[in-house]
């Protein structure tokens, strides 16, 4: 056990800076810029090089660490003691100042409460189970549209699928010629986040030009949506349905911010899984195989749906593989508000603490062979004996992703839908790398389509019903 201790007031050092205070080793870095370029050129190869060089705490720079302990992990995220925050100062007076404030994403302490309290019904297992056959009529009208032999940019394809879901999961209502305003604004986001050396929003530079415009776009979409939802007289449980039945009734603002991150975390991130996933088991056929064989197995040439979940559990392991090395989230933090102690070192207040999915999910000390694509990892009982924070895809403790099991959901009917009527084979010459922005995109992802011959008159009479 690694140990992590905290002060209930303030720290009796002086200055916790001064020398006889240990500190936690890191890269010496510039004397002004400190680390700020190194990881601004490739944040995954730094912060990798920093954990395995520096050990569990790794100093970043005055203000910043690096946590790479499972159980320093789970102290920061779990936050027994309310020490760690998301955003400092959020609900004392202070907005975030991010493009959506007024979301719970955006929210801190009691605010944020009210916030997850109002949504999470939304998210109840009985209302994700029921969105498995739309989950799945949908991927099949997608799949119509592919020929066999012709490359194609997967991950447009699935995005627009994953938000045409996720719109219909919200509030009952398909986003079809306004998709182009999402994709936009989610580009536009990635692009604002794929370099901490980005000016701050209101600089007239070309990429915030390009944001402000993007999200001013989905303001209007979002604006008609609510209208449109408004005048229907029909009674529903979707999110927008318990949102305008607030107890205290949201602004206009308020309610555009939750759908707005709603939807854009939401589809995103499913769609960065998913190519993900189809990526790997393009380059091995051994795991294609054996997803295949189970699909022929518990579904005998039929649709998937969501009561076959229990009995996927190799597709499973294959989205969770896939997660495990190419985890959408890649990084999060949170600020201590109080000095304390962690791993044996002071943490001064005010100290951003970050944790790296992408380093912690590619440990030796925790994976066998960390950089393999190996899926039947997850259906070993070493995977159930696992320190639950050292794979931590959707985050944890209270700010657990509220959508982890409607993403799990869709990510693996999604893939027992192509798998049962595509094998797939990345296209020659592309040249795939991850972009670590908001959220770890695939970037260069070609993949060729190759037909099976297997799909039932049953699975498509299915199809045609769900549709």
């Amino acid at each position: 056990m690694v140990r992590s201790t905290c002060a209930s007031g303030s720290s009796p050092l002086q200055d916790p800076f001064m020398s006889q205070v240990r500190l936690p080793p890191g890269p010496q870095g510039h004397f002004i810029a400190g680390n700020l370029v190194e990881f601004s050129e490739d944040p995954l190869g730094f912060l990798t090089r920093c954990a395995r060089e520096y050990g569990d705490v790794v100093r970043l720079g005055k203000r910043n660490f690096l946590l790479n302990h499972p159980d320093l992990i789970e102290r920061v995220l779990v936050n027994g003691d309310g020490n760690f925050v998301k955003l400092a100062g959020v609900g004392q007076g202070k907005r975030h100042k991010g493009g959506f404030p007024e979301a719970m994403m955006n929210s801190e302490g009691e605010d944020w409460l009210r916030k997850r309290r109002l949504v999470q019904p939304a998210f109840h297992r009985k209302h994700v189970a029921a969105c498995g056959d739309t989950v799945v009529a949908l991927t099949e009208t997608m799949l119509q549209t592919w020929r066999p032999g012709d490359a194609r940019d997967v991950h447009a394809d699935v995005s627009a699928l994953a938000l045409d879901i996720v719109s219909r999961f919200l509030f009952h209502t398909p986003i079809d010629d306004e998709a182009r305003h999402v994709a936009d604004a989610v580009d536009a986001v990635m692009r604002h986040t794929d370099s901490p050396l980005r000016p701050p929003i209101w600089v007239p530079t070309p990429t915030n030009l390009r944001l402000r415009r993007a999200l001013g776009r989905l303001n209007t979409l979002l604006a008609t949506l609510v209208r449109r939802y408004r005048e229907q007289p029909e009674s529903r449980t979707d999110l927008l349905a318990l949102l305008l039945s607030a107890p205290v009734p949201l602004s206009e603002n308020q309610l555009r911010d939750e759908l707005a991150t709603m939807i854009m975390s939401g589809h995103e991130t499913t769609a960065d899984a998913l190519v993900w996933a189809w990526y790997l088991l393009a380059q091995h056929p051994e795991a294609e195989a054996r997803l295949v064989a189970e699909l022929e197995t518990v579904l005998g040439g039929r649709l998937p749906g969501a009561e076959d979940l229990p009995r996927l559990r190799y597709t499973e392991a294959v989205v969770k593989e896939a997660m495990r090395l190419y985890s959408p989230a890649w990084i999060t933090s949170r600020e201590a508000l109080r000095d304390c102690e962690l791993g044996g070192f002071h943490v001064p207040a005010g100290t951003m603490l970050a944790v790296s999915q992408w380093v912690t999910h590619r440990d030796a000390r925790y994976f066998d062979a960390p950089e393999s694509f190996r899926p039947d990892r997850w259906l070993s009982e070493d995977a159930q004996r696992m320190h639950r924070y050292v794979y931590f895809p959707f985050g944890g403790g209270p700010r657990f992703c509220i959508g982890s099991a409607l993403a799990m959901m869709e990510t693996v009917l999604i893939t027992a839908c192509v798998a049962r009527r595509f094998r797939l084979e990345l296209a020659p010459g592309c040249v795939v790398r991850p972009r670590p922005a908001l959220a770890l995109q695939p970037l260069g992802v070609w993949l060729i389509p190759r037909h099976r011959s297997h799909t039932t008159q049953e699975g498509e009479v299915r199809h045609a019903a769900g549709a």
